[in-house]
Parts: structure tokens; C-alpha cells; sequence
């Protein structure tokens, strides 16, 4: 007997057990046993009550984004990279004029898109939000030649001007570290939070040197310090003797403290090692690839993201209370410094006027995938190739900042 067929019989049996003599109410409830399987009592105590009233509308305020400002939604959120709900609220006057036409969004779900609040968008995403978390330990070797030439820096950064910033090399190993393969190189600056990131085979210190040489050229301001961490990459008489000829202020933090050099290990999780995964990059080819994404990239997280700056931090008890700026456009933080180069942010401005921010984010993906190709997937004895390939992809984890 199905729910349904079962609900009617009961319903029926409920009036005849209401109008019946006492032996008859017997012997229904037992045949209401044989029948059902119930409980005998919970039968008695059903009929005594009688028919259930119709179950009342929970109350409370009504649906107002519907299934069209949500699907909408998803689709800025996963071309923008899977922002924070601030993060997102703050790029999407910029992006929905390219949506309009790629997402065919009618007047009535843009005016919705832009009201939408930042806490609301947290529940339209929460059934598509999923947190994929690796943790593998970085392959910094600490540097000593010239350690006591280049000065520690553990104070907070209370700078007021773009063009100090924090670097790091990102090792590209996968589950080995013999011989040479990629690192990726990362720079953030710490007032506009621009971020500069190119790909190098190996670590050695001429090669260290000229990647800092390019990303320092592609920068919209002039690069007046760098703040590293203690390996040989960026410990020693080449890097700097560069600093100095191009009085370049050189610091570092302390060993085993990673703490000295938060914002750029923020940025290698976020720009870097979410997008080209865990696995082992070797070749030339694989670091011409990585380089041609980052190039995408940089546009995409510089030009059309925001990003936010901790403010305050104050300890309440046991916990941390941060506070945070109002999210803006790593771009727009530069257009506010009269020290940055005028000629470059207006062509920066005019070329972001042209791009397509969709396209741009369509073409990291398909950059993604030619560089995943490249890489070399050997792996222990010990570790089935299809599970390492699984779970070294770089499409399985999530792009959020």
C-alpha cells in the first residue's frame, strides 16, 4: 500500500472508529494493524484527535531575488573567480555591462542584481559554495650570505605610497624535488595591492634577478623595496647589488615566521597555487604556457577584481576582531597615488574599457588547460597515477579570494 492509498484508508477508518460501539473499534483497530503495520496506540491516539488542520505558511519575509537573479549571479561569481560575497557585491557595477548581453539580463534583473546586498548573496551561493583545501610545505632554503647586511622588517606596514612590496617564489614540484622545474614568482604591493607574478625554470639567482627585472617594468609606479623571506633565491650578492644600483630598499622577515610576510602569502595561495594545482611543471614549454596565463591574469585580478585592506585588529578576549576597507579595484587604488606613472594608468584605464572581463576570464581557463597538459605527471610507486591526476588538477580546486 502506497503513502497516498494509505492516508485515505486511514481517513476513512478515523470516521467509521468515531461513529463506532466499542467492540467494532476493536475490531477496526486491529484490522488498521494488519493492514498498516502501525502501532496500535499510535493509531488510537491519532483517531481520538481527529484530522490534522492544515499546516500553517511559515511566516516571514517574502522571496524577493528570484531563480533568474540567481543564476545570474553564479555565473558573474564563477567568472570573476568565486570572490567573497564584499568582493563581489563591490565588481559587479563594473562587470554587469558586459553581462547584459552575454547573460541576456532583462532591466528588471539588473536593477535586482545591483540592490542585492552582500549578505543576500551569501545565501543565493551557499548551495554552489564547496571549500577544497591542500596544504603542502614550501621548499625554502634559508640563505646566509649577506643575512646581516639585509635588515629584518617585522613591523606592521603603515606605508602611504605604492611601490613597496612583498615577494616569494612558488615551487611548481609536485611530489619530488629532484632536479629543475618552474617556480613561480610573486610580487604584491602593499598600498594599491597590484600583484605582478611571472614563472621561471629554477631558482637560480640570475634567473630570480631577471624575472624581478620584468615584473618590476610591468608595474604602473616605480618599485622602491622589496621585503622576501630568508632563501638563497633572494639572500645573496646578486639581488643585492641590484637593490642598490637601483635604490631599491631590501628587507626581509624572520626565519620561521610567516607571518612577517602575510600579504604575499596570501597572494601565492589566490593568484598561483589554486590555478596551477599541486602538480609538477619542468619544461620550457610549461613556463612559456604559465606565463602566457599570468599575463591574462593580471588584467583579470588587477583591472576587474576589488580587494580589500585590513584596517584595524584589535584582540577582544580570546578572539581577533578585524576590520576592513571598502573593496575596490586594485586599478582604482593606483588612479589615487599621485606617485604613479600618469601615461600608464590612462592606457590601463582605456584598455579596460575595451576588454571584455567574461572573455578574459574564459581565456585563463582555456590557458589553464594547455599548461595542465604540459605538466609532468610521474609520481611515487606508491600512489596510483589516476588518483594523483584527480586530485593534482588544478580545475578540482575552487579560484576564490
Amino acid at each position: 500500500m502506497g503513502p497516498e492509498a494509505q492516508r485515505e484508508y486511514l481517513a476513512r477508518m478515523r470516521e467509521r472508529y468515531g461513529v463506532a460501539r466499542r467492540p467494532e473499534k476493536t475490531r477496526l483497530l486491529d484490522e488498521a494493524v494488519a493492514v498498516t503495520g502501525r502501532h496500535r496506540k499510535g493509531l488510537i491516539r491519532a483517531w481520538r484527535a481527529g484530522p490534522r488542520p492544515p499546516r500553517r505558511r511559515r511566516a516571514g519575509r517574502p522571496t524577493r531575488y528570484g531563480a533568474t537573479v540567481g543564476r545570474a549571479l553564479v555565473a558573474i561569481w564563477t567568472a570573476a573567480g568565486y570572490p567573497w560575497s564584499r568582493r563581489l557585491k563591490a565588481l559587479l557595477p563594473l562587470w554587469l555591462p558586459w553581462a547584459r548581453g552575454r547573460l541576456r539580463l532583462t532591466p528588471a534583473t539588473e536593477a535586482r542584481l545591483r540592490r542585492i546586498s552582500a549578505r543576500q548573496m551569501d545565501r543565493v551561493l551557499a548551495p554552489h559554495k564547496r571549500t577544497i583545501r591542500r596544504r603542502q610545505y614550501g621548499r625554502t632554503k634559508p640563505g646566509t650570505l649577506l643575512k646581516h647586511h639585509i635588515p629584518l622588517r617585522t613591523d606592521r606596514w603603515t606605508v602611504t605610497t605604492p611601490g613597496f612590496t612583498e615577494i616569494d617564489l612558488v615551487a611548481h614540484s609536485g611530489d619530488r624535488a629532484d632536479g629543475e622545474f618552474a617556480y613561480t614568482l610573486n610580487l604584491t604591493d602593499i598600498h594599491t595591492t597590484w600583484v605582478e607574478t611571472g614563472a621561471v625554470l629554477g631558482k637560480s639567482q640570475v634567473r630570480v634577478q631577471e624575472a624581478l627585472e620584468r615584473l618590476r617594468t610591468a608595474l604602473p609606479f616605480r618599485l622602491q623595496g622589496i621585503d622576501s623571506d630568508n632563501g638563497s633565491e633572494f639572500i645573496n650578492a646578486h639581488l643585492h647589488k641590484y637593490c642598490r644600483t637601483r635604490q631599491i630598499q631590501f628587507t626581509r622577515g624572520r626565519p620561521y615566521k610567516k607571518d612577517d610576510n602575510a600579504h604575499i602569502e596570501q597572494k601565492n595561495w589566490t593568484h598561483v597555487r589554486k590555478l596551477m594545482g599541486y602538480v609538477r611543471y619542468d619544461s620550457t614549454a610549461a613556463v612559456a604556457a604559465m606565463n602566457a596565463v599570468y599575463a591574462d591574469l593580471r588584467l583579470l585580478q588587477n583591472l576587474f577584481l576589488p580587494s580589500v585592506k585590513l584596517v584595524t585588529k584589535e584582540r577582544v578576549g580570546a578572539r581577533v576582531r578585524r576590520r576592513y576597507d571598502a573593496p575596490q579595484i586594485p586599478l582604482d587604488r593606483v588612479r589615487a597615488c599621485p606617485e604613479a606613472d600618469a601615461a600608464t594608468v590612462r592606457a590601463l584605464l582605456a584598455l579596460r574599457a575595451r576588454l571584455d572581463p567574461f572573455q578574459l576570464a574564459q581565456r585563463v581557463d582555456a590557458g589553464l588547460g594547455r599548461v595542465y597538459a604540459l605538466a609532468n605527471h610521474r609520481v611515487r610507486a606508491s600512489v596510483p597515477r589516476s588518483e594523483a591526476s584527480a586530485a593534482d588538477r588544478p580545475g578540482a580546486q575552487e579560484r576564490t579570494a
